[in-house]
């Protein structure tokens, strides 16, 4: 790991997360946002990849110091279901900011990656921030409840990455909410990888889904979207 644990200032208290300056001194702001595992190592590699591609990444410990081993899906699904959505927006937007603040950042926006859970609040919290999020990059998460979301916020560039095999979030309401969201006007492409399975670009997986060929074309598109802000 080249990055490391920092505790930034959410609503009086403080959030802790790992922050990975750019390897080249500054660079565009990247929040990433978990699975449902928590801030684990897998997660923090996933910065600290983007600090060695000239990115400042920043992941929020949405969970406040829990996590779920990869053998403790049970207690995943537990603190998934159990974060509170008010906190969770907060220590996002709060992210946000401490990013934007940093010397190592030099852009005025930031761009989002999250993975299943965190991909889902990646688009969240883009609708919710409006311009301050230039673009976002979900992997294998998306709200899917109709009327769930006010996309009217939403104004980052959107390109997801999304599985052609899961039932956590099938393709056919990918692509309705891909259609939703054009007919809104707003920039979104959904990319669905034929024959991969949820979690395909995570390289720890324990659904035995790991892609590493879609993996690579979806993090090569990922930063091909980064490099835009």
């Amino acid at each position: 790991m080249t990055g490391q644990m920092i505790n930034f200032p959410v609503n009086g208290t403080n959030a802790a997360g790992y922050l990975a300056d750019a390897e080249t001194g500054q660079g565009t702001g990247v929040l990433v946002l978990q699975e449902w595992w928590g801030l684990v190592p897998q997660i923090k590699g996933v910065c600290d990849r983007l600090a060695e591609q000239g990115f400042t990444a920043l992941a929020p410990d949405l969970y406040h110091g829990e996590f779920a081993e990869h053998t403790e899906m049970d207690k995943a699904g537990e603190l998934m279901t159990t974060l509170p959505p008010d906190r969770a927006a907060r220590d996002m937007a709060a992210a946000i900011d401490f990013l934007l603040s940093l010397d190592t950042c030099s852009s005025d926006q930031v761009g989002v990656v999250g993975f299943c859970m965190g991909g889902m609040l990646s688009l969240l919290i883009s609708a919710q921030e409006g311009s301050r999020v230039g673009a976002a990059a979900p992997y294998y998460g998306a709200p899917l409840e109709d009327g769930a979301v006010s996309w009217d916020g939403l104004s980052a560039k959107v390109e997801g990455h999304f599985a052609a095999h899961d039932d956590f979030f099938p393709p056919d309401a990918i692509r309705s909410l891909e259609n939703q969201l054009q007919e809104l006007g707003k920039e979104v492409t959904f990319h669905i990888y034929e024959g991969t399975g949820h979690a395909f670009a995570n390289e720890e997986d324990v659904l035995g889904t790991f892609d590493v060929n879609a993996a690579s074309l979806a993090w090569d598109r990922t930063i091909q979207l980064l490099n835009q802000i």
